[in-house]
């Protein structure tokens, strides 16, 4: 119950801010500081309001590799990352993690090639792939590459970033995700997470990021839009198809 989290907090820097992208998305341009959950602190939000490009420009600040991977992925497909990490400032704590990675959907696909070349390579220790599962990440379905990824990879004593992680997971494999997240806490793990999944926003010890309005405002998941809006529908599915519908007439 000691452990007190890796990173502590986020602030921007204000001063000379550039014009156009991301400094031209509202959310990424108002807050001056952050503090991180030493468990889990998620970020959510509408599409377009900056969650992935914030959550790249912290992993790219603490030294990972913009499309994803640990720290010694040093591969490039094509450098679109912005500029934001340079205008970041982490504030750690005297703790130093073991282990880490980011994930980010769009590219775990270029992920797991990298693993794959790297594989091919002559070595005199085991191949990476082991830490995966055994099992190359191209064999495998999006879901299933995804759930090898936070089953075998991942071990705790470490900073893990995850860009959307439900969007290749069942709701049933987000429902025992929140399961493996509360074992690699145990572990000394933390983790910053965005998401849509009303599901991994459940997780009890967190601190929820909404970003909305041009801001960044920290919420209880009860407040949260993603909450209200699946709680409403769920809730009164008919009534709601019944009224979209009848707006196409």
């Amino acid at each position: 119950m000691e452990f007190n989290g890796y990173l502590l907090s986020l602030r921007l820097k204000q001063e000379n801010l550039p014009n156009g992208y991301p400094f031209n998305i509202p959310c990424l341009k108002s807050f001056e500081k952050l503090d991180f959950h030493p468990n889990v602190t998620f970020f959510t939000g509408e599409n377009g309001v900056g969650k992935s490009t914030l959550i790249e420009a912290i992993a790219v600040s603490l030294g990972f590799n913009a499309e994803g991977g640990s720290k010694n992925f040093n591969f490039t497909s094509k450098a679109t990352h912005s500029e934001l990490h340079h205008y970041l400032t982490i504030s750690k704590s005297f703790r130093k993690p073991k282990d880490g990675f980011f994930l980010r959907g769009e590219s775990f696909y270029n992920v797991a090639s990298e693993i794959d070349k790297l594989d091919e390579e002559p070595s005199f220790g085991p191949k990476l792939i082991e830490s995966y599962g055994g099992v190359s990440l191209h064999e495998q379905s999006h879901g299933q590459s995804f759930w090898s990824l936070f089953m075998n990879r991942f071990g705790g004593s470490g900073v893990y970033i995850l860009d959307e992680p439900e969007s290749a997971l069942s709701a049933t494999k987000q429902i025992a995700m929140l399961s493996k997240l509360d074992n690699l806490i145990d572990k000394n793990a933390q983790f910053i997470i965005t998401t849509h999944s009303p599901i991994l926003l459940a997780y009890p010890n967190a601190t929820i990021y909404e970003m909305a309005d041009g801001k960044i405002t920290k919420v209880k998941y009860e407040e949260s839009e993603i909450y209200r809006v699946y709680k409403s529908f769920l809730d009164h599915p008919k009534r709601i198809l019944d009224n979209l519908f009848s707006s196409n007439t």
